[in-house]
């Protein structure tokens, strides 16, 4: 719709209304012979009438004859498979600011709700909200096309680009809200535009390592959670359901790439990745090479996650009182303070050191912050399980 109109928010509407009126008539009136085509036909309407009430106000007649004039047979239209990478490109235009770009993509692309995004960027919902309005405006200002950009385009807004898949991906692997631990269509999708990003960009290693970084970490799934869905932590999977074949091209992308000298931060994760994936058991994981990897990832990138993924890596090579140090430089505005994840790790490391008091106290704090249901179970388990512990321990004595 934003290819065929070029007017982003008002696309995003139509189709939005088109998707109502689908989820109100379909079960009743059954499924069309083409849904996308009937999708398509309701939203390009529902554009159609506004153009005409803009008309009436602003005198718009050539941006209606243009828009009715598309509209009017969408059925023969031919099917854009790449609409997908040019919005993804699109949104990651230069006239927005990263912040801006990344967050409209998520939710233009990815379909990442406004709640959802701000989890990712650990934002209030509310200035999210604005900054995808105001991002949506400068698109429409921009008047950009709805075209692929030109290699030196592509070149410009490949960072951008990167980060949002790898956004895309984090919340279909591990979705931050709802019901669900994952989101199977997110993280396909990333995978799928990831591959056709290296299509278009096959010499670029930050994009071969980011499409191993996925491979490597969707190859666990099968084994994240239980037959009802619950979580299981990467400790206690069953690493014989791990999908062999995606750890084996991941491994041999990152393998390939590493020696070509440009290493960058979806390299290095995908090189993190890669160590879980070929421990056979956790008890194998090597620990040392990760906490060197982790180390080198900081110098490039001051990530709070990942800083967080060092202290626990830490921990697991000096002891968890030196992983409870280092999380207390990320307790601080900016960083982690507040979020859910930070507590849990803290509860974890709090078990392992046997202070079980600090770590239930934890475990309940994550447990309440966090808006993914399993995770919350998960948790909520982990610190039942301790107090039945400290009980029987009392009673003991």
């Amino acid at each position: 719709m934003v290819r065929r109109f070029g007017d982003f928010a008002s696309a995003e509407d139509a189709v939005q209304e088109a998707l109502l009126a689908a989820s109100q008539q379909w079960p009743t009136q059954g499924l069309p012979e083409s849904p996308r085509a009937w999708l398509i036909q309701v939203a390009a309407r529902r554009m159609t009438d506004q153009l005409r009430s803009e008309l009436a106000r602003r005198r718009r007649e050539t941006f209606l004859v243009q828009g009715a004039s598309i509209a009017v047979d969408p059925f023969d239209a031919p099917d854009h498979d790449d609409d997908p990478l040019i919005l993804l490109f699109m949104c990651c235009h230069p006239a927005l600011t990263p912040p801006s770009a990344i967050a409209l993509t998520l939710r233009a692309v990815g379909g990442l709700t406004t709640a959802e995004i701000a989890s990712a960027f650990l934002v209030p919902e509310a200035t999210m909200a604005q900054r995808i309005s105001r991002a949506k405006q400068s698109i429409q200002a921009s008047g950009v096309p709805f075209r692929m950009p030109t290699p030196a385009e592509r070149a410009e807004r490949l960072s951008a680009v990167l980060h949002v898949l790898y956004l895309i991906f984090n919340e279909g692997y591990a979705s931050s809200i709802g019901p669900s631990l994952q989101r199977v269509e997110l993280a396909s999708e990333a995978i799928r535009l990831v591959r056709e990003v290296r299509l278009a960009l096959p010499d670029d290693a930050e994009v071969a390592g980011l499409l191993a970084l996925m491979l490597l970490t969707d190859a666990r799934r099968p084994a994240r959670s239980g037959p009802n869905g619950e979580l299981i932590p990467l400790d206690e999977q069953d690493r014989s359901r791990w999908d062999g074949a995606a750890i084996a091209e991941g491994i041999a992308l990152i393998s390939a790439t590493l020696p070509l000298g440009r290493v960058g931060a979806y390299q290095l994760q995908a090189a993190i990745a890669a160590v879980h994936d070929e421990a056979a058991r956790a008890e194998d994981t090597d620990w040392p090479q990760l906490v060197a990897l982790y180390t080198v990832l900081l110098r490039l990138s001051d990530n709070p996650m990942a800083a967080l993924n060092h202290a626990i890596a830490t921990a697991m090579v000096d002891g968890p009182t030196a992983g409870l140090a280092l999380l207390d430089r990320l307790d601080v505005p900016g960083r982690l303070a507040g979020h859910y994840r930070l507590d849990a790790v803290r509860a974890h490391l709090f078990e392992k050191a046997g202070d079980r008091a600090a770590a239930i106290r934890h475990y309940e704090a994550a447990a309440r912050r966090t808006a993914s249901l399993p995770e919350r179970n998960y948790l909520a388990l982990r610190a039942a399980r301790l107090a039945a512990l400290e009980r029987k321990t009392v009673v003991g004595s």
